[in-house]
């Protein structure tokens, strides 16, 4: 018998308990349930109210802990909308398609008026042959006569919307009925639909929650805090992450966790630790959590690579993404910047792109000046180079795509790193900063990451 699977399509601008409640109700009869929220949307302007890194994070903080809920953000990551037929396709091949619905969709069927028939790409096929999960609320009568003929129903108990949400934020009043716990505490952070444009930093507290620990376990000084921090733990419901380690390790946890939509608070056990809060200033508050912190919301690098047996994979970099010679032979690349040839032929030992927060990693090495974290752009940055003559970096737009591709794959190979991370032998890297993808930073408010980076520029 072949998986059900219920595809649960929407703007979720934002979401709110009632779709979670929807979620959670069609998870006990399918399963799976795939949440895909939207991206811009001709018939519904307001979609774009607020970034699409804000409305992925809300989704995440909404469904992520649902068991068989799964959220597809490649809608937000690609900018795209997608139509349910595509979606259909999209998921054919992992079991039969259920598409949600609510009951005024209907309306009309039995006479091929229904807004699947008139406004979805090709509804009156969908509505012959698809299967529907109907949610049909009280007091809207639904005539039977106007149901597909493959089609569950489901009644749910649920008037609220998103609308009602977004009026309600505008306007001060409170949500906290409407929205999950973390959710809400996200829309305050960063001020969302407030009639204004969100913030990407946030002064605030974690007094009030407990953490999920992750420690280095090869680090003597990870394992002489772990008794002080433990009690402070709570493994089912963290409110944010605290990792022990240095910049490798909160790497490896930024990649491993983003999706929890969890700040993440570092204290650093290694050598530079500029992801992380030095570990004399955190003790010596005497309390934990801390009360005084700045939250950092800060975008990822994503990526799209192909492979040398011409495979096309993605990936995601927190601090940067890299490409370099594979053998004793410099790289020959063509540089693309938005589509346009900016570097017809770079000679180098390789390239990089760095987010402002990987700005003082190897991009500093490579000789470019490391970015205050809030500074609207990214960088591109040449290894070694050799031609054109005197060229270095480039400072990048938000919106800029930066493509490199081997011009002698055979004679003169190139590997990909992902934040160090080995992807091996490619022909080519595009890379952008993500529409989906970020992590939050938070430091002691004493000393956040602002405060580093001018540490950095003025020492000697």
């Amino acid at each position: 018998m072949p998986r059900r699977i219920a595809l649960f399509g929407g703007s979720f601008n934002p979401p709110g308990l009632h779709h979670r409640r929807i979620a959670a109700l069609l998870s006990e009869k399918f399963d799976e349930v795939k949440v895909v929220p939207c991206g811009p949307r001709p018939d519904k302007p307001e979609v774009g109210s607020v970034p699409s890194v804000f409305r992925a994070a809300l989704c995440d903080l909404t469904f992520g802990d649902l068991e068989k809920v799964v959220v597809d953000l490649f809608d937000l990551e690609q900018d795209t909308f997608t139509r349910n037929a595509a979606l259909e396709s999209r998921y054919a091949s992992e079991g039969e398609i259920w598409h949600v619905v609510g009951a005024d969709w209907l309306t009309g069927g039995s006479l091929g008026q229904s807004l699947i028939h008139t406004g979805w790409e090709r509804g009156p096929e969908l509505w012959q042959r698809g299967r529907f999960a109907v949610l049909t609320r009280p007091g809207h009568a639904l005539n039977q006569g106007d149901l597909p003929p493959n089609a569950e129903i489901f009644p749910i108990q649920l008037d609220d919307s998103s609308t009602e949400i977004r009026d309600l934020l505008l306007h001060g009043e409170s949500v906290a009925h409407l929205l999950t716990s973390p959710a809400l505490r996200y829309i305050e952070r960063y001020g969302l639909y407030r009639g204004t444009n969100p913030a990407t930093w946030s002064r605030g507290t974690l007094e009030d929650l407990r953490c999920l620990l992750l420690a280095d376990p090869s680090n003597p000084k990870c394992q002489e805090w772990e008794p002080e921090l433990r009690p402070h733990e709570d493994l089912r419901n963290p409110g944010f992450i605290v990792t022990l380690g240095g910049d490798g390790a909160m790497l490896r946890t930024i990649r491993e966790h983003w999706r929890r939509r969890l700040p993440f608070f570092g204290i650093n056990a290694g050598h530079l630790g500029f992801l992380l809060n030095a570990p004399d200033q955190v003790f010596e508050e005497r309390t934990f959590p801390p009360k005084d912190v700045i939250f950092r919301q800060l975008p990822l690098i994503f990526m799209e690579m192909e492979t040398v047996d011409g495979q096309r994979i993605t990936d995601y970099a927190f601090n940067d993404a890299w490409v370099e010679r594979t053998t004793s032979q410099s790289a020959w690349m063509e540089v693309q910047v938005n589509g346009v040839t900016r570097l017809p032929k770079l000679v180098a030992d390789g390239a990089l792109v760095s987010t402002a927060a990987g700005s003082t990693a190897y991009a500093r090495a490579m000789g470019a000046a490391p970015l205050l974290a809030d500074t609207p752009a990214w960088l591109l940055v040449g290894s070694n180079v050799m031609e054109p003559a005197h060229w270095k970096s480039a400072l990048l737009s938000m919106d800029t795509d930066v493509e490199f591709r081997n011009l002698d794959p055979i004679k003169r190979p190139i590997t990909a790193y992902v934040d160090g991370i080995t992807q091996g032998p490619i022909v080519s890297l595009r890379a952008r900063l993500s529409r989906a993808a970020t992590a939050e930073l938070v430091f002691l408010a004493n000393r956040d990451m602002a405060e580093k980076i001018a540490g950095i520029q003025f020492s000697n």
